[in-house]
């Protein structure tokens, strides 16, 4: 007997009901606040090489914003006016990841920093993966629905239903009514939903600042190994965030996450460690030997270039699986221009409608077009197909993921660096070693990774809408709104950022001799900028010295008779902190973008570790046929340890919530998705949220005052180094627990108290 369809899912406001969403003032404050998190976020990134999710912060200062805005006279917003709010919002972080991560590589590379091309790569990269990630809403959003969990936007719904008004609460649907009428029987009605998510929000913040801000205690405590097991190591970064991340994706990813770093950091690392130790010299990719070496640094010269090739592989492999729900989705979208079957009767429901698939087709011609044209980015066909099909590949396997373990863990740069290895071995192979390559393919890299990196996004803000009760194209609209503020703001913030940390060394202290070169063949004049332009306002030749033959490679600036004056030492990964004067620079290490022009540099001069690469797919492949989800362990081997561990605490506190929630007859005969849907409503997954968001827009608060407050950051240090025993010494490892276990143990106490309350009949 065949079985019956299940019934289609009924969002919190049904497709029947038509509130106020994209109104004026929601798209405005949207793209503001993404402008606002975009800044710090770049900062961030430019700093660690991370960034955090802007989705929930953004949400519940939307919440807060318009409430107080109503007191004063105001309309109250709906629940669809916050949902565009978040969503415009949370594209500044997405973009400010991928610029962040790439595009200082240019410096990097000995070209400069140009305004048009940051600004270019950032706007087309934004509103290209948000035109692909479109078709596949239906795919991924809709028919994937209760399989792929997206964490951060299934919290900021659950943020934004326990802020609803009194007019979203009278429009929503009569299950969700009758869900918060029975919830509030059960004494876990809107108010007390909301005081859990706000207690987890002031936890998160409270916490996060007493740590990071306040050097309370240390933030990822460590334990390094020595002999027989030398350089195996364990370590976790203790922040709320990444326990809410995985409270709310559960035990099973969580675990085979962490399992990845288990192997990087227990198994791989210490094998190069003992078969390493013994060499006289450096073993390349390496520097120097592996006797000297700690357990960071054998993972920047070897593990990052396995973990790289295991994310590829693991990439392709998930899209292959994902072939047939892609192409169901597809279908559906083409349905638009009435290709592909016959388009379905009567007219689409509210909650279904996308931007037609005639103008995003449009979209992403114009803007592949615009790629190929614009001068300052070097491009060519070649390089235009490439993107198309890299930025394809990788903003569906990032939305997927996204899907899985969350933004927070989205390994964008693992698809970056999976990207360049690919374009840069194609170059290679048509003979493109030159300098203006090196442009044209960290251009691909950077325009694939903003891709990737805000479809994840995207498909986080459409599952939010998809569980509100949104219209998709009105979210799609604010999205490439805010995409687009966000883009046009954060290329002139990137090189304000490397000018004010920029210093002029005089050729004099590096190169006793002098460095000349031919006037002839320089064009481009320049000044100096900032603080030293007080003692020299001339004019000078650039040149860009790509040797390191009498003195550094680097840009120099250069008289007329040829001589080089001043060494322009970048305030990214730049090498000189203290100008002739004394005073003192905080360089931008971007870590990241480091290794993305390592790998350019790499492949085309011929140098990349492809033995490493091999290994990395060799371990996806034997994963994947163990049934075990390829992609996911990559992730963890990519990863530090420090960042998959405390998402498998969380995941861990999740399990140990659900056994006992097993335990309630109400719940013992439900089935499994039953039981999964019921855990996911828990109060657990409203305080992890909280956490996230809490956490979140603390760590964003403090990277945005990281500058201005140098002088304190650096004397508040100084002090807990000399006297906390908490952030220094023997024991602070362990000290540094205490108050982990303490949020961890809130989080489970919260979750089963209130799970375990008896249903009222």
């Amino acid at each position: 007997m065949a079985t019956p369809p299940s019934a289609p899912f009924e969002p919190f406001i049904p497709a029947s009901v038509n509130l106020r969403e994209f109104t004026f003032r929601a798209v405005l404050t949207g793209i503001v606040l993404g402008i606002v998190f975009g800044a710090s976020s770049l900062y961030l990134v430019l700093k660690v090489g991370l960034t955090v999710s802007a989705s929930i912060p953004v949400a519940v200062i939307s919440l807060a914003m318009f409430r107080a805005w109503s007191k004063t006279g105001g309309r109250d917003a709906t629940i669809l006016e916050h949902n565009i709010t978040q969503t415009a919002g949370s594209a500044g972080e997405s973009i400010a990841f991928g610029v962040g991560v790439t595009m200082p590589a240019i410096l990097i590379l000995g070209f400069d920093l140009e305004l048009t091309r940051v600004m270019l790569v950032a706007v087309l990269g934004g509103l290209l993966g948000i035109l692909m990630m479109i078709p596949l809403r239906r795919a991924l959003i809709v028919k994937e629905h209760g399989v792929l969990k997206y964490p951060e936007g299934t919290a900021c719904a659950a943020v934004l239903k326990a802020g609803v008004d009194g007019v979203s609460r009278a429009a929503a649907s009569p299950a969700a009514q009758a869900e918060m009428a029975a919830a509030e029987a059960a004494g876990l009605g809107q108010s007390p939903g909301a005081k859990i998510i706000f207690t987890g929000f002031g936890l998160g913040l409270l916490y996060k600042t007493l740590n990071v801000a306040l050097k309370g205690w240390k933030d990822v405590p460590e334990k390094i190994f020595g002999a027989p097991f030398k350089a195996g190591s364990i370590s976790a970064e203790i922040s709320p965030e990444l326990v809410g991340v995985g409270y709310i994706i559960g035990p099973y990813i969580g675990g085979i996450m962490c399992a990845g770093g288990v192997l990087s950091y227990l198994l791989l690392i210490p094998l190069i460690k003992f078969f390493g130790e013994g060499l006289p010299g450096p073993l390349a990719p390496g520097l120097i030997p592996i006797a000297e070496m700690g357990p960071g640094q054998i993972r920047s010269a070897y593990i990052l270039y396995i973990g790289a090739g295991a994310v590829a592989a693991g990439g392709i492999i998930s899209l292959v699986q994902a072939l047939p729900t892609i192409w169901h989705g597809f279908k559906g979208g083409l349905r638009d221009l009435g290709w592909g079957g016959q388009v379905d009767q009567g007219p689409t429901l509210r909650t279904d409608r996308d931007i037609s698939m005639k103008w995003v087709g449009i979209g992403i011609f114009v803007l592949i077009g615009t790629i190929m044209l614009a001068p300052s980015l070097h491009m060519n066909f070649l390089g235009a197909l490439l993107i198309i099909a890299f930025g394809f590949l990788f903003v569906t396997v990032s939305s997927r993921l996204t899907g899985e373990i969350g933004s927070t863990s989205n390994p964008i740069s693992g698809m970056t660096v999976a990207t360049l290895l690919f374009t840069c071995l194609i170059f290679l192979l048509v003979g493109w070693t030159g300098g203006a390559h090196y442009v044209t393919a960290l251009t691909i890299g950077a325009i694939v990774c903003i891709a990737s990196s805000n479809g994840g996004t995207t498909s986080q803000d459409l599952k939010t809408g998809f569980l509100l009760g949104s219209t998709p194209k009105l979210q799609q609209y604010a999205i490439l709104l805010g995409a687009f503020g966000s883009a046009v703001v954060l290329g002139p913030i990137l090189l304000k950022l490397n000018d004010a940390a920029t210093v002029y060394v005089p050729v004099a202290q590096i190169a006793s001799a002098g460095l000349r070169t031919d006037p002839a063949l320089l064009t481009n004049h320049e000044s100096l900028r900032g603080p030293q332009a007080r003692d020299d306002g001339g004019s000078y030749l650039t040149w860009h010295k790509t040797d390191a033959v009498g003195g550094p490679a680097g840009k120099y600036l250069v008289n007329a008779a040829g001589a080089a004056v001043w060494l322009v030492d970048p305030g990214i990964n730049g090498a000189y902190d203290t100008r002739p004067d004394g005073s003192h620079v905080r360089k931008f290490d971007a870590p990241k973008a480091t290794l993305m022009s390592y790998i350019i540099k790499g492949i085309l001069d011929r140098k990349l570790p492809w033995a490493l690469v091999l290994l990395g797919v060799m371990i996806a492949v034997c994963l994947q046929m163990s049934f075990i989800p390829a992609l996911a362990f990559a992730v963890g081997v990519y990863l530090p340890l420090s960042s998959s561990s405390p998402i498998f605490i969380g995941g861990m506190i999740r399990w140990l919530v659900d056994r006992k929630l097993k335990q309630n007859p109400a719940h013992a005969k439900l089935s499994v998705d039953e039981f999964n849907a019921e855990s996911d409503k828990s109060p657990g997954v409203l305080l992890a949220s909280g956490y996230i968001a809490g956490g979140a827009i603390a760590g964003i608060v403090i990277a945005f005052f990281a500058g201005v407050l140098s002088d304190f950051d650096f004397a508040i240090t100084q002090w807990s180094v000399a006297h906390n025993p908490f952030f220094e010494g023997p024991h602070s490892d362990l000290l540094s627990l205490i108050p982990f276990i303490a949020i961890c143990g809130f989080l489970y106490l919260v979750a089963r108290e209130k799970l375990l309350q008896p249903k009222r009949e």
